[in-house]
């Protein structure tokens, strides 16, 4: 079949956010990678603490990104230059405030982390805690560079977004290795690094935005900082997100813990396991990006016969891809696991539970598509409620299967989450987008 102009859509701006999506956890990975060639096991062990804290910390913060892009993909439907020139400023303001509250209590933050939540050994939290101090002033580069990145996908373009993840780690991996073989530093050489490629992200984005969009400038006049009510609309989606995040950190840092509580052998499985998830969410952010550019963008030009097609368009694509990770999971899982782990012994504990990634696919892909789709038509309501729901019968089908079952509980929990998350956003998604069209058609 030959595409038509909504699968180039699509594709535009799914391929290259998947590109996107795959160099995020790169700067964490080659932080590692440069302290694991030290041959200090203690440096690995202290970049691991402080890679973990600061991912949990932006994935807190991701709602920036999510609230943005779906508020610019409404304007640029309806043609509202002024209205995306104002969305990206009070972005970069909500952005900027939240960096300097995070700054001013961050020695105490930290204490309480190493006092109450992470425990390791003296020699591990004292190089920990350097590398922290570093990357710390990296906080505003990166909630700023969720605000340039929302908006561009907003604008349909993730492509630039897609070269400054590339150019930052590039640039991360450069810098660090400079510091740590040429000037003989150790941590302190990495975090620099990582400070380093995160300001010079953010950098980037803000030449491309003046190089790219220079002839929206002339609106910054017309933004009015002093108007309330456009702050508090936008402070009311990101609460709903930010909630939201909560709910799904709370998943996934109970599965962990839940795991180290039956010991080494079943953590460790289920680390290996929870790599299927991660690969199959990298291509299906992708899709959700889509989704949520284009819904946004059909919302904001009250085009629902568009829209219709997107959404549909997006779920054929989406079949295929589960059809593919199904396949290759039943088909490859154990040839995967091997990829993982030289580990016999982990290997074949893993197997075990292998059959419930086979599962991952179908049980999430309604949740990564109707999540973009609820983005774009700023939805936020709907997404927290469906997620607090889906939180709820994680946590009673563990409790209630564990007992039972061990792992296998857990498990099952995990896809039940999943599972019912979709399901309930299917349930609601066709009042939800109507409400939201309706809306936009009192404008």
């Amino acid at each position: 079949m030959k595409p038509n102009i909504t699968d180039r859509q699509i594709m535009a701006i799914a391929l290259p956010s998947i590109v996107s999506n795959v160099t995020v956890p790169l700067l964490g990975m080659c932080d590692l990678a440069i302290a694991g060639h030290t041959g200090d096991a203690t440096l690995v062990a202290a970049v691991s603490v402080g890679a973990t804290l600061f991912n949990v910390l932006y994935w807190l913060f991701g709602f920036l990104r999510m609230g943005t892009g779906g508020l610019t993909s409404q304007a640029y439907g309806r043609g509202d230059d002024a209205g995306t020139v104002g969305i990206i400023t009070r972005s970069i303001l909500a952005g900027a405030a939240m960096s300097a509250m995070l700054l001013a209590v961050h020695r105490p933050l930290i204490d309480f982390t190493f006092a109450h939540i992470i425990e390791t050994e003296p020699s591990v939290e004292r190089l920990a805690r350097t590398y922290i101090s570093i990357c710390i002033w990296g906080i505003p580069a990166m909630l700023l560079q969720y605000c340039f990145t929302g908006w561009f996908i907003g604008m349909q373009n993730s492509r630039l977004p897609m070269a400054v993840s590339i150019l930052q780690n590039i640039i991360n991996i450069a810098v660090s290795l400079s510091c740590v073989t040429i000037g003989g530093m150790t941590i302190d050489g990495i975090a620099i690094g990582t400070l380093t490629a995160q300001w010079s992200a953010v950098m980037i984005s803000a030449v491309a935005w003046a190089l790219r969009y220079g002839n929206l400038r002339r609106h910054l006049r017309e933004v009015r900082l002093s108007e309330i009510k456009p702050m508090l609309h936008f402070l009311d989606l990101n609460k709903d997100i930010f909630l939201r995040t909560l709910c799904l950190v709370a998943v996934t840092l109970f599965f962990t813990s839940a795991g180290a509580a039956q010991g080494d052998m079943t953590v460790a499985a289920n680390a290996l396991l929870m790599q299927f998830f991660t690969i199959f969410s990298y291509i299906m952010d992708g899709l959700a990006y889509a989704a949520e550019a284009l819904t946004g963008k059909h919302i904001g030009a009250r085009d629902a016969a568009s829209l219709q097609t997107t959404v549909r368009r997006i779920f054929r694509w989406t079949y295929g891809v589960v059809a593919l990770f199904t396949i290759t999971y039943t088909v490859a899982g154990g040839a995967l696991i091997g990829l993982l782990t030289s580990d016999a012994a982990l290997a074949g504990y893993a197997m075990y539970y292998h059959p419930w990634v086979v599962l991952i696919p179908l049980a999430g892909f309604q949740a990564f598509v109707w999540d973009g789709v609820f983005i774009g038509a700023t939805a936020t309501r709907a997404m927290l409620l469906t997620m607090a729901v889906a939180t709820a019968a994680f946590f009673i089908c563990y409790h209630l299967t564990f007992p039972l079952w061990g792992n296998n509980g857990l498990w099952m929990s995990f896809i039940i989450y999943l599972f019912s998350r979709g399901m309930l956003q299917t349930a609601l998604a066709k009042r939800t987008i109507s409400k939201t069209l309706d809306g936009q058609n009192g404008r």
